[in-house]
């Protein structure tokens, strides 16, 4: 089967031959059939963005698993900052709890920062959350990760930079 083609016959074949596999694989990761069932449909989206380059059976599983296994990391790390937001949320008082749409947007957004902190160099997303979450100074930061301030102002402005860029692509998505 030439899977390279992506054509609508070798991917309805790919799709019949490991939708229930794939399905099952997701559900007992997930212990959800819901999310096990959207995780499965985003594979399947992967791979007609990206087929791979070579198709039998083996492979083919081998592959779909591999797509799968990323985006159940995805769906549980964004689970755990939902969570974890949720959580600070609860203290507030009602009046102040946001609209359903405002704590889709600001999860959305938090998994993107996150997801922008874990691309940048470990000392670079350090002094960043040092500033941004604990309010340190850049002396307090070179402090605390032993290196001189100019360093620190560096790593802030590579930080501010790629969210800057995220920023752009975020306001991008919300256009179209």
């Amino acid at each position: 089967m030439d899977i390279v083609s992506t054509s609508p016959a070798s991917f309805s074949q790919l799709y019949g031959s490991h939708h229930s596999w794939l399905l099952g694989l997701l559900r007992r990761r997930l212990s959800n059939r819901w999310d096990a069932a959207d995780l499965a449909q985003d594979t399947f989206i992967r791979v007609l963005k990206r087929p791979p380059e070579q198709a039998d059976a083996v492979r083919e599983r081998s592959y779909l698993a591999t797509i799968a296994r990323g985006l159940c990391i995805d769906h549980w790390r964004r689970r755990q900052l939902e969570q974890a937001w949720l959580q600070s949320l609860a203290d507030r008082p009602q009046a102040l709890q946001p609209s359903p749409e405002q704590r889709a947007i600001i999860v959305e957004t938090l998994y993107e920062v996150d997801a922008m902190l874990a691309r940048l160099p470990r000392k670079v997303s350090d002094a960043f959350l040092l500033a941004q979450l604990h309010g340190l100074t850049y002396k307090q930061i070179a402090v605390q990760l032993r290196v001189c301030e100019r360093m620190v102002k560096k790593y802030m402005a590579q930080a501010l930079l790629h969210c800057a860029v995220l920023e752009a692509e975020l306001d991008g998505l919300l256009v179209e």
